[in-house]
C-alpha cells in the first residue's frame, strides 16, 4: 500500500512510535526512525524491518536548529517526505491539585516540548511534504486533549494545542498535505512513569469495549490515515475504546 513511500516517525524507537515504524515499514513504506536518545533501539528496530533503505535519524523534540539539519538531510537524501508521524512526547505524572509540583516553569517546558516541537518540526518539514504533493502529517494526541483528564494540566493543554494546530494546517495547506490528530487513552506503554498495567487495565475495563488500547491500535489508527482516510483532514480520530462516551 506504501511501495515508495518515504516516512518520518518521531520517537520511533520504541512504544507507539516503534509500533508505527513497523506498520508502515510492512506496508512498503521507507522509514526514517526519528529518536532523541535511543539511537541504539533504533538501528535494532531496523534491523528487524521488512524492506531496505531504513534510516535512523536524531530528532529531538526541542531544538529547532536540529528541525532545520533534520529536514536538510531528508532534502539531500529523498528529495521530499510522504508522511510526518509526530509521535515524540513526554509528560511526567502530577496530580492536578498539585499546583505546586507544576511551576510555571515546568508547565512551559511540557507545553514546548509536546507542542512547540511538534510546531517546529512540521514547519521545518512543510517543503518537503509539499513536494509530495500528497503529504501527509499525523499527529499523535490524546482524549486528554478534550477531557482535561490527564497526566498532567500541562500535558493536556499541550495535547489540545496539537489538537487546534491540527486543524489550523489543515485548513491552509490542503489539498497538498493532510493534517490529523489520532487520539487514544492510557496505551499499553511505559510512557507515563509510575503507572501499571493493573491501573491500564482497571480504566479499560470502564470502557464500552473494556479492552487496552495497545500501541499497534495506535499504529493501525496512523495507517489508516495513510490508506484510506483519504478525504480526511483537520480533525481527529478517538481510539479510545469508548472510554470518553
Amino acid at each position: 500500500m506504501l511501495k515508495e513511500k518515504i516516512a518520518l516517525v518521531t520517537g520511533g524507537s520504541n512504544g507507539i512510535g516503534a509500533a508505527t515504524v513497523r506498520l508502515l515499514a510492512e506496508q512498503g513504506a521507507t522509514v526514517v526512525v526519528g529518536y532523541h536518545r535511543g539511537q541504539d533501539r533504533a538501528e535494532a528496530l531496523i534491523g528487524t524491518l521488512p524492506g531496505s533503505g531504513h534510516i535512523a535519524m536524531q530528532v529531538p523534540l526541542e531544538d529547532s536548529a536540529a528541525h532545520a539539519h533534520v529536514a536538510q538531510a531528508l532534502t539531500q537524501r529523498f528529495g521530499r517526505l510522504d508522511i510526518l508521524v509526530n509521535s515524540a512526547g513526554y509528560t511526567r505524572r502530577i496530580p492536578h491539585a498539585d499546583l505546586a509540583s507544576l511551576t510555571p516553569e515546568l508547565f512551559n517546558q511540557l507545553l514546548n516540548a509536546n507542542a512547540g516541537g511538534t510546531y517546529s518540526l512540521t514547519r521545518a518539514l512543510i517543503p518537503l511534504l509539499q513536494q509530495s504533493g500528497n503529504g501527509l502529517v499525523v499527529n499523535v494526541s490524546s482524549v486528554a486533549a478534550f477531557t482535561g483528564s490527564g497526566s498532567n494540566i500541562a500535558y493536556c493543554a499541550a495535547k489540545a494545542a496539537v489538537d487546534t494546530m491540527t486543524l489550523s494546517l489543515a485548513r491552509v495547506f490542503g489539498p497538498a498535505i493532510r493534517f490529523l490528530s489520532v487520539s487514544p487513552a492510557s496505551v499499553d506503554t511505559g510512557f507515563v512513569e509510575g503507572r501499571s498495567r493493573a491501573e491500564i487495565e482497571k480504566k479499560a475495563l470502564q470502557s464500552p469495549l473494556g479492552r487496552v488500547v495497545t500501541p499497534e491500535d495506535v499504529a493501525s489508527a496512523v495507517l489508516a490515515c495513510a490508506t484510506h482516510l483519504k478525504t480526511a483532514t483537520g480533525t481527529r480520530l478517538v481510539i479510545d475504546g469508548g472510554f470518553t462516551l
